[in-house]
């Protein structure tokens, strides 16, 4: 039972609390959004989709660089490469949750059961990618 304390200890940091409170908020950002699109302004699913992923990647930005990993890029060309990376870093997942999606779409499965699956695999698959890539922390 103590192995399992000390390893939730490591694991459960301010860290990673805050960035599942702000993916939580990142996931109904891109979630509502993509509801509001599809079932009140009839847009297809998949444009939808990529509008809503656009949304919640630059509020998941804001919040990831100041709130969470607290970024210590200075000077517009770091600022620039931290922002590249972590464009990067999304378009890899963005490619990953519209091609996830767009097969479970095929599917007899609702929406947006298939919409919250592949957004958990990419709220987990961004938090490795900005905290080992694009916001690393520099070595002192």
């Amino acid at each position: 039972m103590n192995e399992i304390k000390e390893v939730l200890k490591k694991v459960w940091t301010k860290e990673v609390i805050l960035y599942v409170i702000f993916g939580v908020l990142t996931t109904v950002i891109n979630l509502g959004s993509f509801y509001v699109l599809n079932k009140f302004f009839n847009i297809n699913e998949n444009i939808a989709n990529v509008i809503a992923i656009i949304l919640a990647v630059l509020f998941a930005y804001i919040t990831n660089k100041d709130l969470v990993f607290h970024s210590e890029a200075k000077g517009f060309k770091e600022k620039f490469k931290e922002f590249a990376k972590f464009i990067s870093g999304r378009i890899v997942t963005m490619i990953i949750e519209w091609g996830g999606c767009a097969l479970l779409f095929l599917l007899p499965i609702p929406n947006m059961i298939s919409k919250l699956f592949m957004t958990v695999i990419v709220v987990i698959l961004n938090f490795f990618i900005s905290k080992f890539f694009a916001f690393k922390k520099k070595k002192k």
